[in-house]
């Protein structure tokens, strides 16, 4: 099997977990079934596309725990902080997979960009967050930053080549999760689980094909970037 024969099952599986979420009651069991097989179908594409290695086994442990991530928070009780959980080990996973290789000195830019994001959010937001969730909610996004960071440097470190998936998809996870902060403790958003899911399901998307791209163009040893 091709891995790109799969994007259009996972446009429709992504599309169906939108859809589901818009047209009401009638339509959550589309919900329920689409938004975790999303999610599985982009892990079984990097299962697909990329050669068993390090980086692929922590890339599969992430979708994994995004896939509980996934499930956590559609679940009929109020599972959001497990959710959260299981998204900052997620983005631990991710962490470790993009820093393999990495010069370290890569991702400072990137650190700096997405803290400058996560402390104008948190300004507005962190008051409206309920106490008992406001360590929880710093320590995901003290997390989800060094990870945009990290993702964001492994792209630099490869000279924008072919073209900065990994940097594109963390910066859609950091859009998709402040979206979905937005929604859940400031001020509902019109259309949510469009705007939330589509940039999720994209961020996930991006970071799997980078994956594939270091196949390709394998990522410079740190000592060549510091060389020149």
């Amino acid at each position: 099997m091709r891995a790109a024969t799969l994007d259009p099952l996972i446009v429709l599986a992504a599309l169906g977990a939108i859809a589901g979420a818009l047209l009401g009651p009638s339509w959550m069991l589309v919900h329920w079934l689409c938004k975790p097989l999303a999610t599985a179908l982009i892990a079984l594409r990097l299962w697909h596309a990329v050669a068993a290695s390090t980086q692929r086994s922590w890339l599969l442990a992430g979708l994994g725990l995004s896939w509980l991530g996934d499930v956590l928070l559609m679940w009929p009780a109020d599972l959001f902080l497990g959710g959260l959980i299981a998204f900052l080990l997620a983005h631990l996973c991710y962490i470790r997979a993009f820093s393999l290789g990495l010069d370290r000195r890569s991702a400072l830019p990137g650190l700096l960009v997405f803290a400058l994001i996560a402390t104008g959010v948190l300004a507005y937001l962190l008051p409206q967050v309920p106490s008992a969730m406001r360590a929880p909610v710093l320590a995901y996004v003290a997390v989800l930053v060094l990870m945009a960071a990290v993702a964001s440097g492994h792209s630099l470190q490869r000279g924008w080549q072919p073209w900065p998936a990994a940097a594109l998809g963390a910066t859609l996870f950091v859009l998709s999760d402040s979206l979905l902060a937005l929604n859940r403790f400031a001020t509902p958003l019109p259309l949510a689980p469009l705007w939330v899911l589509a940039s999720y399901y994209a961020a996930q998307w991006c970071l799997v094909r980078s994956a594939e791209q270091t196949l390709v163009s394998p990522v410079p040893r740190p000592e060549a970037v510091a060389h020149g």
